[in-house]
This record gives structure tokens, C-alpha cells and sequence, in this order.
């Protein structure tokens, strides 16, 4: 609500009742009110909108980034799986190598 609002409604109301009387002037007045107030819901109504739709967008990235990160974790425990594989293959055939002994 700026001062331009209420100087304009202020403006109405002074020419309606200046031109047509008293009973013009109130309806003026509670007509300017009731375009303030619409004016007023209508941006409290679009701002709720613009929170819920912020919401929904935030809870979808964080399922999205949550599923990534789980999928991270699949591909991270795989790997290490691998690793260990790798680690007990090697091991394995260092120890059979030293229980042969020497060639020869």
C-alpha cells in the first residue's frame, strides 16, 4: 500500500462528494477500501502461491539430489567391492607363490 493509493482513494472520495453529495462520498470510500483490500489479498494470495510452488520445487531437488546420492553410494560400494576383490585375488596368489617355495 503506497501513499499513492490512499491519496488517490482520498482524491475519489473528495470529488464524489464535492459532485454528487455525502451518500456518493461513503460509497466511494468503501468502494476504494474494498479495491485496497482486494489489491492486498490478491497479493497475499499470490505470494502464498508462489511459496507453495517455491516448496514443491525444493522437495522435488532434494528427492532428486537424495536419489543421486544413493545411487553415488551403490556406485562408491560397488567399487570397493571390486577393490577388495581385487586385494584378496592378489594376496592369494602372493601367499600360494610363497608356499611353493623357490623355483626350481
Amino acid at each position: 500500500m503506497s501513499d499513492t493509493s490512499f491519496s488517490s482513494l482520498f482524491s475519489a472520495v473528495g470529488t464524489a462528494f464535492r459532485d454528487h453529495g455525502l451518500t456518493a462520498a461513503i460509497t466511494a470510500f468503501i468502494g476504494g477500501f474494498l479495491a485496497l483490500f482486494a489489491a492486498i489479498a490478491r497479493r497475499a494470495f499470490t505470494n502464498e502461491a508462489l511459496l507453495q510452488r517455491f516448496d514443491r520445487e525444493v522437495s522435488h531437488e532434494r528427492q532428486r539430489r537424495d536419489a543421486q546420492r544413493a545411487e553415488d553410494r551403490k556406485v562408491d560400494a560397488d567399487r570397493l567391492d571390486r577393490i577388495e576383490t581385487d586385494i584378496r585375488v592378489v594376496r592369494n596368489l602372493l601367499f600360494e607363490a610363497f608356499q611353493r617355495g623357490p623355483p626350481g
